[in-house]
């Protein structure tokens, strides 16, 4: 944990009171961020970093833009690349930073890249529109890729497509870099699932629901065979403790606590304005919901949990706000520990260790 912590925190441009990324300072001891200074990009909706921690990734207009994380946590940008299709809602890296994966909810393509030795923005590898209806919610009419991620062992490649009910599972093969499907998992209509995250010891599939507002836990099975694999649903658990049944309510994002066990699963909940926090039993994978609290903010887009796993920051895309908690495991409490700090239209928050 001990080091210097930085924070990039994405941002829709086209109102103008916002440029794109702001750059932020980490205290990880009193769990804040401080402001330093916003890098211009078009419409910056998510981030991530590679593993590495040397390159950040921005959905742009015009494709993906990388940086160079430089040694004060300033950027520089490296290049742009174009994913020949419309703008992107999420972004994926692979263990091994060869990869990145770009989700299109507007046209529902999922888009593979090669990433450069230098962290720069490859060409595409490969790329696959979803097809098909859902039902009749214009959020559930047509494809919208949610969520795509290549497993850390470079096998597979998973993609959530929260219009047509459906996760469909690939097989990735390196030497032609070609994406074949062998499996889908076929989910409740109109649930809508949104994210999901193998377990770090991906034993276990967790596949949270927009509109179901539910995280369904998968054992994952992996036979002798080429494309012998197999997900066996093994809990359903609810996204929020709310008891009004309310129409309005839609999960919005997903995170693991940063140890190198996820001993803890986060999710948070627009509408009732919540963030949930579960154990995760490593040996059976099953969640126990711990809190379900609200975070001072509208529409929480997006959050991330500090290194010491004490501290969230919760992105407030509505509100314009960040709002930070501390944890209490033991009492199952989240705090407010600090002032929020204002940032227009927050849509994503990528924290980075620095050299």
């Amino acid at each position: 944990m001990k080091g210097k912590y930085m924070a990039y925190i994405g941002s829709y441009s086209y109102t103008g009171s916002a440029k794109g990324i702001t750059v932020c300072d980490v205290d990880v001891e009193k769990g804040t961020l401080t402001k330093r200074t916003e890098i211009e990009v078009n419409n910056s909706s998510y981030l991530v970093a590679s593993r590495s921690q040397k390159t950040l990734y921005s959905i742009v207009d015009e494709g993906v833009t990388a940086f160079r994380i430089l040694d004060n946590g300033a950027l520089s940008k490296l290049n742009t690349r174009n994913i020949r299709g419309m703008r992107g809602c999420h972004l994926a890296i692979d263990q091994n930073d060869q990869y990145l994966m770009v989700s299109g909810y507007h046209d529902g393509k999922a888009t593979l890249l090669k990433l450069e030795p230098d962290g720069s923005v490859g060409p595409i590898i490969d790329g696959i529109y979803d097809k098909g209806v859902g039902s009749v919610a214009e959020r559930t009419f047509r494809p919208h890729v949610s969520c795509a991620r290549m497993t850390d062992d470079q096998k597979y490649i998973l993609v959530a497509d929260l219009g047509i009910d459906q996760v469909r599972v690939f097989r990735f093969d390196k030497t032609d870099g070609k994406m074949r499907q062998i499996d889908t998992i076929r989910c409740e209509m109109e649930s809508a699932p949104r994210h999901f995250r193998f377990s770090p010891d991906r034993k276990y599939l967790y596949l949270m629901y927009e509109v179901k507002n539910v995280i369904d836990v998968f054992a994952f099975h992996e036979g002798k065979g080429f494309n012998d694999i197999e997900f066996e649903k093994i809990q359903e658990i609810s996204t929020h403790n709310d008891k009004t049944n309310s129409p309005l309510i839609a999960a919005c994002q997903m995170r693991f606590s940063p140890d190198k066990d996820a001993k803890h699963l986060f999710c948070s909940n627009a509408g009732i304005n919540t963030v949930t926090i579960y154990d995760r039993d490593l040996e059976t994978g099953l969640l126990t919901m711990k809190c379900s609290l609200p975070i001072a903010g509208e529409y929480p887009k997006d959050f991330c949990i500090f290194p010491d796993e004490k501290h969230i920051a919760v992105a407030n895309n509505e509100t314009g706000t960040i709002t930070f908690f501390s944890i209490d495991y033991e009492k199952g409490l989240l705090i407010m520990s600090a002032r929020d700090i204002q940032i227009d239209e927050p849509n994503c928050i990528c924290m980075v260790k620095l050299p």
